[in-house]
């Protein structure tokens, strides 16, 4: 058995064609240099040893990498998968929960509505998520393939090679000022919540009696021509939440301009809001009746003290925001 020979089969195989007879002969006489004058099968394979794997030598020959995505693109890689994904899933999610009450009739119940739209909701995440996955992993394949340049130091944000300069662009973010992709998602999420919610409560928000075939929707606690008056304001809230979610996941931390950002929409959210609940046909009079016979007190007490507790909420909710804004903006 001639494990020289063998050796070279198994690193010419790898090779382009053209390629396997110089390549062959090259490594004939490098393990012949390698060898001493008198040598035995335990020189040779000390020797083979030496070189390594043949298809990692094979590999060197070839000038291309044996990994999908090596080290010099794989940190841009990882960065962008992050930065996309959670953006591609919101708006997955939002363009789904649009759709679906769009040839919504009304006739679901809530738990149903609930249950369809998190099953649905859950497999549209996963289906973008190996979507955008898929694609930028073929892009960066093709660039870790078609990149000639000899130099396979691991590349920076923008793409060129690493250098101490380019820690001065670098912001040390301490971990109780950092704002996460998670947070930024959650709350595109929520802001897709509180606006399904709001364009049609009439068909999610109201009472609902238990039964032998589940929750059935009895009547509507507001009144959606009323909410339907303010829908310009409500929009400019929308378009302000996501402004202020994308201007968070751009940053990354807290800021004085991204708390100032957030105080203005926090406080022009809480004053639409504010107006909208104080207006006295909100309410649907038949459901604040059902519950104020709930809770054994007259139906016009029930109603200050349910929009009253509405109010202070908004208004609770807006200070602590707005505060906790710009005490991680002063963490250092």
């Amino acid at each position: 058995m001639n494990l020289t020979e063998i050796y070279i089969q198994e690193v010419t195989r790898r090779l382009p064609e053209k390629n396997r007879e110089d390549i062959a002969l090259e490594l004939r006489s490098t393990i012949g240099d390698m060898l001493p004058d008198d040598y035995n099968e335990h020189d040779v394979k000390e020797v083979l040893e030496k070189l390594g794997n043949p298809a990692a030598l094979a590999s060197g020959y070839r000038d291309q990498p044996m990994h999908l995505i090596g080290p010099r693109y794989f940190d841009v890689y990882l960065s962008l998968l992050k930065m996309i994904i959670p953006i591609a899933a919101v708006v997955a999610v939002i363009s789904m929960i649009a759709e679906y009450f769009i040839r919504f009739g009304g006739e679901e119940a809530v738990l149903n509505v609930v249950l369809n739209l998190m099953g649905e909701g859950i497999w549209k995440i996963i289906e973008v998520g190996i979507h955008v996955f898929f694609w930028l992993t073929v892009v960066f394949v093709i660039l870790e393939r078609t990149d000639k340049g000899k130099e396979q130091h691991p590349l920076s944000a923008s793409l060129k090679k690493w250098t101490p300069e380019d820690l001065k662009t670098v912001i040390y973010i301490p971990k109780k000022k950092a704002i996460t992709k998670l947070e930024v998602f959650g709350y595109l999420m929520w802001t897709a919540i509180w606006a399904t919610l709001y364009f049609y409560a009439n068909h999610l928000l109201g009472i609902y009696e238990g039964g032998g075939e589940g929750l059935k929707f009895v009547m509507p606690a507001l009144n959606q021509d009323v909410l339907l008056r303010y829908w310009p304001f409500v929009i400019v809230v929308i378009a302000l939440e996501i402004g202020l979610a994308l201007y968070k996941l751009l940053k990354g931390q807290w800021t004085k301009k991204v708390a100032i950002f957030n105080t203005i929409v926090e406080l022009f959210a809480t004053g639409v809001f504010i107006v909208i609940v104080s207006n006295p046909n909100l309410m649907n009079q038949e459901s604040i009746a059902y519950m104020s016979n709930l809770f054994t007190t007259s139906t016009k007490q029930f109603e200050i003290w349910l929009i009253g507790g509405i109010i202070i909420i908004f208004v609770v909710s807006a200070a602590i925001s707005i505060f906790d804004g710009f005490r991680k903006a002063r963490i250092r």
